[in-house]
């Protein structure tokens, strides 16, 4: 009975061998590392006759032949490295060959000191580890049926120090050895736990770099030490494979997941490696690990029990990124997840997901779910965007007041919601509340879209003098917005302003042709042939609402190129009949998508000019589905102006990319981008971000006075006090009045004692 149980053991031990063996050269193949530090893996047996290394992989491989069906089993690889053998007593030099006949040659003197201690003291990995690792080295020895019963070796300082490993006392392992040698100068600690002591302190190193995210060493210390790399510590690969993705490469991450993937067995590891790999590594990436995963006992898949949590995070991906097409598996498990549990979360998940895809009757559907469960100003936002793009903005601008002011995206969603309101065609009936709180918000923003299409919309009800109020407001926020300078131009014509008129001409000189000609038959007076039983005016308290003026101090300094003064700043209100006007050009509603391509990109373009960008953008998309190759180009462009125009440089930028564009169009479409996403980041008082902005674009152009002033700005709420005036005294000498205020709020911020 106990040589049947001896028997069994040897078996085990093989096939542990041959799996570790097995484990390594996996390991080299996958993770590419390693390569140049393989020398565990030739080991040196003192007593073989010319003190040639035996190479461990032939080993491996002669126990492979020898017991052919262990190598189905698939037990944890060894933790610890294979080190240099033990030095053995002098032996008589052996034959190459045994004669036929002869028995095996005896046992070899074996170090079992640890295994008596990692027995005792119940660690089986290690104990399995130590049997794996002389069994490699000693083919011929068979390890104890009872580790426990191995005999002390009598040498109690080692045996000390043995169990200051075993305790992870490192330090004073390596003070005990030093204290040894130099008291007894003869005495040699054994290779053995030289070797352990070495790779659990290179352990202890990888470890300490990663908690603080020095990913690089973590790299170079697994290179070093490439048998820390194995299922046995699976804690160290996970932290290899994070190291990795830090370092900007991803496929030896990937490939680190998979060697746990393919070679270590334990399922709960299994499942945890996949929860981390999905935290770090992207959508595609993940697929090709889930590839390796193993069927469950139970007949159903390894990872189930985490599906729901993966298809949530990989459908959050796809909201991140419009062109990443997730399964449509995962997409479906969300949304049952979505019917069954009733997580807003889960809605919120799905609406964003379809609205990138521009499917919005799909995405409101999910956003009035998740709104309905808990009204949220995600829910809403993402609501507004879709209830806009089915030309709805009416109930977008009501969906979106309330969490205008949320955040940053919250508030250019509600001033988008509301200049799309003001664009719709024919006009809206708004209520006065609806128009005052719009107007309130559009000041307090110093939002320029909106502002022009106030002008429009008064335009539309026949009120010349409020329009021309509002168009003046636009262009002091943004003295280079040509459609408000054309829709003043032709708003002072209607007065019969000549004066007015002139003036914008000559200030606008060589920059428009249809400001200098004010030929666009598609914009003049409306007819007031046929009046509409209703009459409508903008309410007085809108109208005369006050435009805030530039803070006297304290706080973020505003730019005066953006402000607007109060004085002569109130809108007077003139109350007509509203009139219809006659359908011409583009001025009639049309479903874009029935149009041919180029008669789609001609209404884009005179959509433009009646300053209708939301629905010039519509039909600039079925532009830009056409065959031609200068439709398309044409159609990009005008798609990327119109979301300039109402303020989405991020979608501009991305319909920028639609088509090939000429090198003059993509710089200045580029120009154009980067100095909107500036003004946006200042009005966000991220004044470093601005400067990156502006820095951008000036490489590209030559940097405007009106952008000098707002650099300086920028630099004043910096405290960047040198630079400020280095760029407000540069301004100030092209007669810029801005820049000279701007070097008076300069000295008020550094000698407040002189200040007025």
């Amino acid at each position: 009975m106990k040589s049947s149980l001896i028997a069994l053991s040897a078996a085990a031990v093989v096939a542990i061998v041959i799996t570790g063996v097995k484990d390594r050269a996996a390991l080299v193949e996958k993770f590419g590392i390693g390569r140049s530090n393989l020398q565990t893996d030739r080991l040196v047996q003192p007593d073989t006759p010319s003190s040639q290394p035996i190479d461990v992989q032939a080993v491996a491989d002669r126990l492979q032949e020898a017991a052919p069906v262990l190598t189905a089993q698939a037990p944890q690889p060894p933790q610890a490295p294979a080190p240099p053998a033990q030095p053995q007593p002098a032996e008589k030099e052996r034959p190459a060959q045994q004669p036929a006949g002869q028995q095996p040659a005896a046992q070899p003197k074996v170090d079992e000191s640890a295994l008596r201690y990692f027995a005792n003291r119940g660690d089986k990995v290690r104990l399995q580890a130590e049997i794996s690792r002389l069994q490699a080295l000693y083919p011929n020895w068979v390890p104890p049926a009872d580790p426990l019963a191995v005999p002390q070796s009598g040498d109690k300082q080692l045996e000390t120090m043995w169990q200051l490993y075993a305790e992870g006392r490192y330090a004073e392992l390596r003070k005990a050895i030093a204290d040894r040698r130099t008291a007894d100068t003869g005495w040699q600690p054994p290779a053995d736990l030289l070797d352990r002591l070495d790779v659990a302190e290179a352990r202890a190193r990888l470890v300490n770099a990663s908690d603080l995210k020095q990913y690089t060493t973590v790299i170079e210390i697994g290179a070093a030490t490439p048998s820390l790399l194995t299922c046995s510590d699976i804690d160290v690969l996970w932290r290899v494979a994070e190291a990795f993705v830090h370092t900007g490469r991803e496929a030896r991450s990937v490939d680190a997941y998979s060697y746990i993937l393919k070679y270590c067995t334990n399922p709960q590891e299994r499942l945890a490696s996949v929860q981390k790999a999905s935290a770090l590594l992207p959508y595609q990436a993940m697929q090709r690990l889930l590839a390796l995963e193993q069927p469950a006992v139970s007949g159903a898949r390894e990872f189930d029990g985490i599906r729901d949590e993966l298809a949530r995070r990989f459908v959050a991906e796809g909201n991140a990124d419009p062109k990443l097409d997730v399964e449509a598996d995962y997409v479906s498990r969300v949304a049952r997840l979505a019917q069954i549990q009733g997580l807003a979360s889960d809605a919120l998940l799905l609406g964003w997901y379809q609205l990138r895809r521009e499917n919005a009757p799909e995405a409101e559907k999910w956003f009035r779910a998740a709104r309905a469960k808990e009204d949220s100003a995600s829910a809403s936002q993402g609501m507004a965007l879709a209830l806009v793009a089915r030309k709805a903005p009416q109930e977008a601008e009501d969906v979106m007041y309330r969490w205008r002011s949320d955040s940053k995206d919250a508030t250019d969603t509600y001033l988008a919601a509301a200049a799309n309101l003001m664009a719709l065609q024919p006009p809206a009936d708004i209520s006065e509340d609806v128009l005052g709180r719009m107007a309130k918000e559009v000041i307090a923003q110093k939002y320029v879209p909106a502002a022009q299409q106030f002008g429009w919309y008064a335009r539309s009800l026949n009120q010349p003098q409020t329009a021309a109020r509002w168009f003046e407001t636009a262009l002091r926020w943004k003295p280079d917005d040509e459609p408000s300078a054309y829709g003043l131009a032709i708003t002072r014509e209607q007065l019969n302003d000549r004066t007015g008129v002139a003036e914008v001409q000559r200030l606008w000189a060589g920059r428009s042709q249809r400001i200098a000609t004010l030929d666009d038959a598609s914009l003049s007076a409306p007819s007031v042939e046929a009046p509409l039983q209703t009459s409508a005016r903008l309410p007085q308290r809108l109208a005369r609402a006050a435009v805030p003026a530039q803070p006297a101090g304290g706080g973020a300094t505003e730019p005066p190129g953006r402000a607007v003064r109060t004085e002569g700043s109130a809108m007077e209100t003139v109350t007509v009949q509203q009139g219809t006007r006659k359908p011409r050009g583009c001025s009639t509603t049309t479903d874009a998508s029935l149009l041919s391509p180029d008669a789609a990109l001609s209404r884009g373009w005179c959509l433009m000019d009646l300053n209708r960008p939301m629905e010039a953008v519509a039909a600039f998309e079925r532009a830009l589905k056409g065959s031609a190759r200068q439709t398309r180009e044409d159609a990009a462009y005008g798609q990327s102006l119109a979301y300039l125009r109402v303020g989405l440089s991020n979608n501009a930028a991305v319909a920028a990319t639609r088509a090939p564009q000429s090198r003059e169009r993509a710089a200045e479409l580029q120009v154009s981008i980067l100095a909107d996403r500036a003004l946006a980041a200042y009005g966000a008082k991220r004044y470093r971000e601005t400067l990156i902005y502006l820095d951008q674009r000036a490489q590209i152009k030559r940097e405007t006075i009106d952008l000098m002033v707002l650099r300086g700005y920028c630099y004043l709420n910096l405290e960047m006090y040198g630079d400020a005036a280095r760029i407000f005294n540069a301004a100030a000498a092209t007669g810029s009045k801005d820049a000279n205020r701007g070097l008076a709020d300069l000295k008020r911020a550094t000698r407040p004692e002189t200040s007025g």
